[in-house]
């Protein structure tokens, strides 16, 4: 059972920031991959780290994944005292082993699928607790529409963030829509200070492929 993450009280509550930040796309062999070394593979999900241009495609023991498109982005973005540094966004296929089937039934009932992800960093340059969500909401160029709840990854990068902490990882969601995907648009939620008030607005970023 998909686990329920502590800042729901505090994501109803967020307002969508009026910043419009947009990332335009990196050539591949531009970006090292070095901020990949230190991340553990996912438990449900095939590692990526290796797909590094389209139509190439892995395999482990949680099924087969095939890189459709890239952009290394490596932007950054204050949100308050929040800083989101967003390395990468990959479109991908996806076939998972038949034992994680049940696992993604709860996002879709495909055998395989596309998904678009984000791998991210996130750093609380206060030295005060706050609570963040680096993808609140998350919109596509082909009109599809997610909220935090639909993330295939679940690494606990949503919610309490210490102060001078980083936490990194990906988020993903799952596109029905995937044929020639131009943009995401990534709305943040708020960020809140321990006693969730809220001190600073979320922002909109959107992103080119």
């Amino acid at each position: 059972m998909r686990k329920t993450i502590a800042l729901t009280l505090f994501l109803s509550l967020f307002i969508v920031g009026c910043s419009n930040d947009a990332a335009e796309p990196a050539k591949t062999g531009d970006i090292p991959t070095d901020y990949l070394t230190d991340y553990y593979s996912n438990p449900q999900v095939t590692d990526d780290r290796s797909l590094l241009e389209p139509n190439q495609t892995v395999s482990d023991e949680k099924g087969e994944a095939t890189l459709k498109a890239i952009n290394y982005v490596d932007t950054t973005h204050d949100i308050g005292s929040v800083q989101l540094r967003i390395k990468d966004m990959k479109l991908i296929h996806l076939k998972p082993d038949y034992s994680l089937i049940d696992y993604f039934h709860v996002l879709t009932h495909e055998e395989e699928f596309d998904f678009v992800k984000v791998f991210i960093e996130i750093k609380n340059t206060s030295s005060d607790k706050v609570s963040f969500a680096p993808i609140a909401l998350l919109e596509t160029s082909s009109g599809e529409k997610f909220d935090w709840e639909k993330d295939v990854y679940l690494e606990d990068l949503n919610g309490e963030l210490k102060g001078k902490s980083s936490k990194k990882g990906n988020l993903g969601f799952i596109v029905e829509k995937s044929e020639r995907l131009e943009w995401i648009e990534i709305t943040t939620s708020d960020v809140f200070n321990q006693d969730g008030m809220k001190i600073h607005d979320s922002k909109k970023i959107k992103i080119e492929f």
